[in-house]
Order: structure tokens, then sequence, then C-alpha cells
């Protein structure tokens, strides 16, 4: 269970923009909880998981690439002692596969096939850390399904 009040801020706007179609409304509380936990400056998981969800709400592929490419930089800072004191039930290993999905993703978009390819080569090597659970399910889905169309 979630014990990090700003992670479950971050969660909320992540309910408002993907069950609750709301995705200004997610984008704006996330700039909110942006300046809250300090930019850059802050929690390494704080910046990972809420740039992993900003990168969601962004209209440009440019700009999600960047939340996405910080998302990943600040996961390399996290530890797993932090990631349990927080409730996270994933470890850190576990955060890794849908990164470097979403990069895979943008990769993609952009029409940059070998960083696309690069990204879902690491997205694969590290799947083994997620769970046959809901969300693992989810990740292992959007594997395949990238797999295919970079094929």
């Amino acid at each position: 269970m979630i014990t990090d009040p700003m992670i479950t801020r971050i969660g909320e706007g992540v309910e408002l923009h993907h069950h609750r179609g709301q995705r200004e409304a997610a984008h704006d509380l996330f700039a909110q909880i942006w300046d809250d936990i300090g930019g850059e400056q802050g929690d390494p998981l704080h910046i990972c998981v809420l740039a992993h969800a900003m990168a969601d709400v962004q209209d440009d592929v440019h700009q999600e690439l960047i939340w996405d490419l910080r998302a990943l930089a600040a996961a390399d800072l996290i530890t797993d002692e932090r990631v349990a004191e927080a409730g996270v039930t994933l470890s850190v290993a576990g955060l890794y596969p849908s990164l470097h999905l979403n990069l895979t993703e943008c990769y993609r978009k952009l029409g940059d096939l070998g960083r696309a390819r690069e990204h879902l080569q690491q997205a694969q090597a590290t799947i083994g850390a997620l769970g046959d659970d809901e969300y693992g399910q989810l990740i292992k889905g959007g594997l395949e399904r990238l797999t295919e169309q970079l094929r």
C-alpha cells in the first residue's frame, strides 16, 4: 500500500487521466506537483514516477520523450529501500520494463527505429522483474505489440 503522500498525489493525476479522461486536469496537477517536489532537485522516486506519468499527458512527442528520459535517469538513483519506504510494491528493477517500453514508443513515433529497438531490447531484458499480475500483463502486452510493430 502506498504510504508516500506525493506518490498518492501523482496517482490521483493518473486516475484523472486514465480513468476519467481528464488529460488537461492531470497535466495541470502534475505541473503543480513538479513545482512542489522541486523539479530536478527532488526525490528521485518522485521525479521518476511523476515524469513517467507526465510523459503520458504531453501533446508533443518531443516533450513526451524529454519526460520519459527524465524518468529513466531518475530510476537509476532510486534504491529498493526507498521504494519500500514509500509503500510501492515493485522493486526498482520492476520500474525499468515500463520506462523502456515508453521510450520504445517515443522513438518509434519519431521514426528513430534504431533507438526504438535498443529500448525494446532493454525492456525485454528487464521484463522478468515483473510478476504475472495485471500490471505485469499490461506491460508484457505492450511489449508484444511494439515487438510486432518494429519487425
